[in-house]
């Protein structure tokens, strides 16, 4: 939770010239005598502008008119005027409004919409019959394909397979659906479907199209049920396992809440940091709020598979954390506040402790999310200490700031907080009153992370999260088993804290001995950072070559590294338990595997 890495999102409008009239059709009245044409009026990269118009082209006058289509998977309609549209999967209709419906002879009449994707539309009706003003042949729709069969499930995913369906025309394609809704066309007899829940129930059926359009029966429902662990209850024991979230992980990392599903995190879990609101001017504020609640996800990106509209009321994370807790409603979300960047906003907040906790429930509760968030995680990193800045609130500062959190926010919302994991005489964790406040909190997440680092450009190389002392470590105290202690020596409950688990490694580069203690020439090169890799990168491209207390190293070439892997997770898991502890908590999500097996780790053996 030390650091922060924000991209900024790029905007583009690129305004095209009008595309060619493409023909397509639906139902109403005989559209032998009418025709409906499709043109793209703008392109902006991630969605369009459309327009439909359909002319009369007959001697009589029409009263109504529907207009039908398909849009390829991933391209939708985000909003329309002068149509009632709507949707069952790709297949799209609009319908006339009350006033508009009547065409006179050779008239014609539009209605727009804006889109997301970049398809375009095919299988046009109008009225029942072809767009281009041709009348639909009157053929057989086709037969029912064969009651699909199931394999390669996973916890995500699914391939299945079906008999053709036959037609006096020729198939054309089919639809598959999934719980009665299409999620796919394809021109197969098979399909994989993909971003599924773990250990969740779904009933798959298939029907045919022929070339006329027409669809035939659906075929017989086969059930699957995915691998993996389901949404309730929460994974194992009573034991607390938080993951953080962070806000600007969507931009450079391309990581999504999607990601927590298709992981298989999701269902590992039980709590949620999302990191990190601000904390300025005495009060908690937004952190980012296109990525909190603007930003629109298109429907691969999303947890429910549904494009974000333009106009509906929760876009952002806040949106998809909110999609995520439907389908694991043992989830509960906390809101963070501060961290390593924003700590130093909490001396003005610790003035007036009471005002500071209005505006945090003022923000947390807000109507538009209320129901997203589970309650507030404060992450004051350096109480009554130095870090990016130097704070001196006194050491009854952060007790004072919990009880107030604590009284606004009550007994039904959770109150938790980080903290330093610095055990060594006359520390960080002596700084500050943590055994007076832990009456208000649920617990700590003790930040048992970032003891060494490449911050000591020349070294000695040492493990960034060692579990217990070792010969040789560069500072006495600074190990989770010191720190565990102090806290609980202070009166701090061992069911309130929280072992911390880092998803990265820690590196220096320029080091010719495979042990620790070695010097350095400066901080190895990392993706986003000098020092700092995720575990997804290290596991691969510098394998561990060792451990050393309760941790693994790794010395390849001229670099050295140290990160938890699933093996030194176990060993921190068994010895959390021994010691009691109320369970774990991660920095952060994105860090890990694209099948989550960090995660697995924690939740197998805690």
């Amino acid at each position: 939770m030390r650091f922060r890495h924000r991209a900024a999102a790029g905007f583009a409008t690129l305004l095209l010239p009008l595309a060619g009239l493409v023909g397509l059709a639906s139902p109403a009245q005989a559209a032998a005598n009418a025709t409906a044409s499709f043109t793209k009026s703008s392109d902006w990269g991630t969605g369009f502008g459309g327009q439909w118009t359909v002319k009369n082209t007959g001697t009589s006058a029409i009263s109504s008119w529907t207009v039908e289509w398909d849009f390829p998977s991933g391209t939708s309609v985000t909003s329309a005027w002068d149509a009632d549209v709507t949707n069952s999967g790709n297949h799209w209709t609009a319908k006339n409004k009350s006033y508009n419906g009547s065409i006179a002879p050779g008239a014609s009449v539009s209605f727009g919409f804006n889109g997301a994707g970049s398809g375009s539309p095919s299988n046009c009706k109008l009225n029942g019959d072809s767009c281009d003003g041709t009348t639909v042949p009157g053929d057989a729709a086709p037969s029912a394909p064969g009651t699909p069969t199931a394999s390669g499930i996973t916890d995500t995913s699914v391939k299945l397979s079906w008999s053709a369906a036959t037609d006096d025309k020729g198939v054309k394609n089919y639809d598959v659906l999934r719980d009665g809704k299409v999620v796919s066309t394809v021109t197969a007899t098979s399909y994989t479907d993909t971003g599924l829940t773990a250990g969740t129930d779904y009933s798959y059926t298939v029907r045919a199209r022929d070339t006329a359009d027409q669809t035939g029966p659906v075929s017989g429902a086969v059930a699957v049920h995915t691998t993996g662990g389901g949404t309730t209850p929460p994974p194992t024991g009573d034991k607390v396992k938080l993951g953080y979230f962070t806000e600007w992980g969507i931009y450079g990392r391309n990581y999504n809440v999607k990601n927590l599903v298709t992981s298989g995190s999701a269902s590992k879990i039980t709590h949620i940091n999302y990191a990190f609101g601000n904390v300025t001017g005495g009060k908690c504020a937004i952190g980012d709020s296109y990525a909190d609640y603007d930003k629109a996800f298109t429907a691969d990106q999303s947890v429910s598979g549904t494009a974000d509209t333009w106009d509906q009321p929760l876009r952002g994370n806040f949106n998809q954390l909110r999609q995520l807790k439907a389908k694991y409603p043992n989830i509960k979300v906390l809101w963070s506040f501060g961290g390593w960047t924003w700590s130093g906003g909490f001396a003005d907040a610790a003035k007036n402790p009471a005002a500071f906790a209005q505006s945090c429930y003022d923000l947390v509760e807000d109507p538009r999310w209320a129901d997203v968030f589970d309650g507030i995680d404060i992450d004051w990193e350096y109480p009554n200490a130095c870090g990016l800045t130097c704070d001196t609130s006194g050491p009854a500062a952060f007790k004072n700031l919990m009880a107030a959190l604590r009284a606004k926010f009550g007994s039904n919302n959770l109150v938790t907080a980080a903290t330093t994991a610095d055990g060594s005489a006359g520390g960080k964790i002596e700084a500050a009153d943590y055994a007076g406040a832990a009456s208000s909190i649920d617990w700590y997440n003790v930040m048992t992370y970032d003891f060494f680092g490449a911050w000591d450009a020349k070294g000695p190389t040492a493990p960034h999260s060692p579990l217990t002392s070792y010969s040789g470590i560069p500072k006495d105290g600074f190990t989770t088993a010191d720190a565990m202690a102090k806290f609980k020596a202070a009166g701090v409950p061992a069911k309130k804290l929280l072992i911390g688990i880092g998803f990265y490694g820690r590196g220096w580069t320029g080091v010719t001995q495979d042990a620790p203690g070695g010097t350095a020439t400066g901080p190895a090169t990392g993706t986003y950072e000098q020092g700092i890799e995720d575990y997804k990168v290290l596991k691969t491209s510098c394998p561990a070559t060792g451990t050393i207390a309760g941790t693994a190293y790794a010395h390849c070439g001229s670099n050295w590294w140290s990160y938890d892997t699933p093996a030194t997770i176990a060993g921190k898991m068994a010895w959390a338990k021994n010691q009691g502890l109320g369970g774990a908590f991660f920095w952060e999500f994105s860090g890990d595997t694209s099948n989550g097996e960090l995660v697995s780790a924690i939740n197998s053996n805690l």
